[in-house]
């Protein structure tokens, strides 16, 4: 029987889009969500069904989770994809939007974990897939509040990894670098530094910040979701949680930049 996949944030050009191609490819039934159906282009594949789905709302994360399961039946595999870069300097971004980051990035996690665990703790399987970053080990400026949010994801897939373990859902927690994706160019779109900012003389290292992992060096989105769809379908896949005593490190030459990599514990 296929496997059913829920894809979070799957707008054309981005990771998302990539791993619910390659989910698909692999021979399984991908639901690709966004907040908004006009950002995912038509996949052209029967195996993959788009679905609106805000993850920073309680209510479109509950309804989508039971319709994928009164459509399918089961819930095999969830990918918490969805996120967005939050740059500038600290003292510049106003809460609102580090909350705006936050629930986007790492309170989204627990929404969708809330939501699919009951389902895969009846049937003793599943696997949860929480997607953060690999400045949430290495912060760095002008990105802070991103840095941030992923750095608690990391804690987040940690602990859900060891409580979800007795209950037969593996976690794992994947912290990618210098991947080619969308997400740089619909942060500097919205990006402005306030006329009044102490790091006026700074703008042009920020929007240098903000498509640092864009450049020649970055890895192809279709790679990256390939290396990631190929561990997540293992039949035991790797490293679930610091409980195991068990780090792993994928360090892909494509990928790599000064200080960024791309690693899956």
């Amino acid at each position: 029987m296929s496997r059913v996949v829920l894809v979070t944030g799957c707008s054309t050009g981005g990771i998302g889009y990539s791993l619910a191609q390659e989910f698909a490819g692999q021979g399984c039934i991908v639901y690709a969500t966004s907040r908004r159906l006009e950002t995912i282009a038509d996949f052209g594949d029967p195996n993959i069904h788009r679905l609106a789905f805000d993850v920073t709302s309680d209510d479109s994360v509950q309804s989508g989770i039971q319709e994928i399961l009164a459509r399918e039946g089961k819930l095999d595999i969830v990918v918490n994809n969805a996120g967005m870069i939050c740059p500038g300097p600290l003292i510049d971004i106003s809460l609102d939007v580090v909350r705006k980051t936050f629930e986007t990035n790492t309170f989204s996690i627990l929404r969708v974990a809330r939501a699919v665990i009951p389902e895969m703790a009846k049937r003793k399987q599943g696997v949860i897939v929480n997607m953060g970053s690999i400045v949430g080990q290495v912060p760095t400026p002008w990105n802070g509040v991103y840095c941030a949010s992923k750095a608690a994801v990391d804690s987040i897939s940690s602990v859900l990894s060891m409580e979800c373990k007795p209950l037969g859902i593996k976690v794992f927690h994947v912290a990618p670098g210098a991947v080619t994706s969308n997400i740089a160019d619909t942060a500097a779109n919205n990006f402005s530094l306030a006329p009044d900012s102490l790091y006026k003389s700074y703008l042009a290292n920020i929007m240098d910040r903000i498509y640092s992992s864009q450049g020649p060096g970055s890895m192809p989105t279709r790679t990256f979701a390939k290396e990631i769809v190929a561990k997540t379908l293992q039949k035991t896949p790797p490293l679930y949680g610091r409980d195991t005593g068990n780090r792993m490190e994928t360090i892909l030459k494509e990928a790599i930049i000064p200080f960024v990599f791309v690693y899956v514990r």
